[in-house]
């Protein structure tokens, strides 16, 4: 084989795993196969970043602010101070969009630790934090044709991470006992998982919140929980129409014995439950309020109080 027929094989090789998309690294903008992560950047070696997922829907932004309000305040724990200002990159937010030409996309923000200077590869205090985004076709929970269908979950073997060691409303990729977990509800043919902290009480599956019914009224766990922007929407939503909904300690007998449970996230939105451990959620379909959700959910990914145009965004 020629020089020139490997050369194109590579490119071929590239070309067939390159997705639509488009990102921006650390100062510059490039197609998402060409986007690249230093191998010596903390957020790959310990972890130490934390990121957002942002919901983009007919080339308009879902609760832009509200994403970035937590994403400065993760960024603030972790005391990363970005090179680019908020508002720079809110608006590198609407560029990787626009460049992408995606109109229905996820958008991730990411901040890292980044690279310590050579010689203090152990003293995160000189590193130079660095700030990442792209905006790629949005991940799906259910396969299209299967939007009626509830999905089956188990409760996973593995305990969630305890708040103590990993602050779990700083977003992060501490994703080993949800991913143990999840491959362990596949082996089960499950298709996702619902984790308990380490006194037995309901936490959150692998990407979404959890919410019970119970006798008409909602529950969310309190603690030990990522504050999703869905889960912030759900409990408005319950205020608007009237319905009871607190965000309190869910056992795992109340979790057992729920009326519905659904899932709450950026990607699926509002994610019925129908079956755990093999046991139908009564009667195994999504339930009366799971579908009252869904239904005001897409009202409020429509409204113009919730979303921002991506020109907006770009333009700020």
């Amino acid at each position: 084989m020629t020089t020139e027929t490997q050369s194109t094989g590579s490119r071929q090789t590239a070309e067939a795993t390159a997705g639509p998309g488009y990102a921006y690294v650390d100062g510059r903008y490039c197609p998402i196969d060409e986007a690249k992560m230093p191998l010596m950047d903390w957020g790959i070696l310990r972890s130490d970043a934390t990121y957002d997922v942002l919901k983009v829907n007919q080339l308009r932004f879902f609760r832009i602010d509200d994403h970035l309000a937590r994403f400065r305040r993760s960024c603030d724990r972790l005391g990363f101070r970005l090179s680019e200002t908020w508002p720079q990159v809110r608006a590198i937010l609407g560029e990787v969009v626009a460049r992408s030409g995606l109109e229905t996309c996820a958008v991730y923000v990411i901040a890292t630790r980044g690279v310590p200077p050579l010689g203090m590869s152990r003293d995160p205090r000189h590193a130079r934090n660095r700030l990442y985004a792209m905006a790629v076709p949005m991940p799906v929970f259910v396969q299209p044709g299967e939007e009626d269908r509830a999905l089956a979950a188990t409760v996973g073997p593995k305990r969630r991470i305890d708040p103590s060691s990993v602050d779990p409303t700083i977003k992060n990729f501490h994703w080993q006992d949800l991913v143990q977990s999840l491959r362990d509800a596949q082996q089960q043919n499950a298709d996702t998982t619902i984790l308990l902290d380490m006194k037995g009480d309901v936490t959150e599956g692998p990407g979404f919140n959890v919410f019970i019914v119970e006798n008409g009224k909602l529950l969310t766990p309190a603690s030990g929980v990522l504050e999703g922007i869905t889960r912030m929407t759900v409990i408005d939503i319950a205020h608007e129409l009237n319905i009871p909904c607190a965000a309190t300690t869910v056992t795992l007998s109340a979790l057992r014995s729920a009326d519905e449970i659904f899932g709450s996230s950026t990607a699926g939105g509002i994610i019925p439950l129908g079956v755990l451990d093999g046991a139908p959620v009564g009667d195994g379909r999504p339930g009366p309020l799971t579908r009252q959700m869904q239904e005001k959910l897409a009202e409020y990914q429509r409204s113009p109080r919730f979303t921002s145009s991506v020109d907006e965004v770009r333009g700020s």
